[in-house]
């Protein structure tokens, strides 16, 4: 892993950027928690602070693949699924699990980023609209999610704020 390598999402702009030895070298539009920022688990609300990647899910599975539990369903997004399964928390194409490295802050306990199910993953493409709603994770595009998960590896420390 480069540690020179590292992930900014900035929830005041919904973006990630991907920062290589101090300089911006790409970046996303994000959705971040409609709840706003914090730990605590059940708030629904995105994490602050340092974290890495933990895991990365769905190396192989095709764009808009869904996901339930961090498994793939053998489903395809599109239209008539969404509207079959209206108010499903699509998680879809990549997952990139994220854990807390701040004791206290983000990791152990009831504030756990890694117990709470907390990701980078795609979404259907048109809640990414500049609007904080997602219920705690940082939803991207699909072919976003896609892009970034193949630029990065597990362990790629990333900062929320």
């Amino acid at each position: 892993m480069n540690s020179n390598i590292f992930l900014h999402i900035s929830t005041q702009i919904q973006q990630l950027e991907i920062v290589i030895n101090s300089k911006i070298t790409k970046s996303y539009p994000i959705s971040t928690a409609k709840n706003g920022l914090g730990e605590i688990k059940g708030s629904e609300c995105t994490p602050r602070g340092w974290h890495c990647v933990r895991a990365k899910i769905g190396d192989g599975q095709p764009l808009n693949s869904v996901f339930v539990g961090r498994r793939p369903t053998k489903e395809v997004y599109h239209l008539e699924l969404a509207m079959n399964f209206p108010k499903r928390d699509w998680i879809l194409t990549r997952i990139l699990w994220l854990d807390g490295l701040e004791s206290g802050k983000n990791r152990y306990g009831n504030v756990h980023t890694a117990s709470r199910y907390i990701y980078i993953h795609g979404c259907p493409d048109n809640l990414i609209n500049g609007k904080p709603e997602s219920h705690g994770c940082i939803r991207m595009k699909n072919a976003d999610v896609f892009d970034l998960f193949n630029r990065i590896c597990v362990g790629t420390k990333v900062f929320i704020d």
